[in-house]
């Protein structure tokens, strides 16, 4: 009678775990949702729905468990809701657009300091003009004070040689 190497199992062990988790079904959050809900209603046994589902029960007591969780935090006001994928686009729209007036704002002010320190440019239109010479990487201009015309390119880079 002959017995066979203790490591001939353990690799076959290994090699069953390694192809069960290479073939676990990943359930996406509907499904997990059906499956609960359907659950819930109880036309079936617990067992016979995991036994259908390919699933344990376990697995299905975890997502009943988390699925009530987050019912009951949601009711509660308790957890902040997702943004929708407009509303992350909107967003990214309104900080770049912040990022433009503070770079606008940000140039502005250099030159107003430099005009300060160095005392040069007398003229009362030559900050407007700079502002409108878009040095920053957007190249989007601002409307000047009082104006309410966003987002128009109005002056070129080469204004701002004069001035600087």
């Amino acid at each position: 009678m002959s017995k066979k190497p203790v490591t001939t199992k353990v690799e076959a062990d290994r090699s069953v775990k390694d192809i069960r988790r290479a073939t676990r079904k990943i359930h996406n959050a509907e499904e997990k949702i059906r499956i609960v809900l359907a659950g819930l209603r109880g036309e079936d046994s617990i067992a016979e729905l995991c036994r259908r589902e390919g699933i344990a029960q376990s697995l299905y007591y975890s997502w009943s468990k988390e699925f009530l969780e987050a019912g009951k935090k949601r009711l509660a006001g308790d957890t902040a809701r997702q943004a929708t994928s407009g509303e992350v686009k909107d967003l990214r729209a309104e900080a770049l657009a912040l990022k433009e007036v503070v770079a606008d704002l940000t140039l502005e002010n250099r030159l107003l300091k430099k005009k300060h320190d160095r005392g040069w440019g007398a003229g009362t239109n030559e900050i407007p003009s700079i502002r409108e010479a878009r040095d920053h990487p957007h190249r989007r201009a601002i409307p000047p004070a009082g104006s309410q015309d966003f987002g128009t390119d109005r002056g070129a880079a080469h204004d701002l040689l004069p001035v600087v």
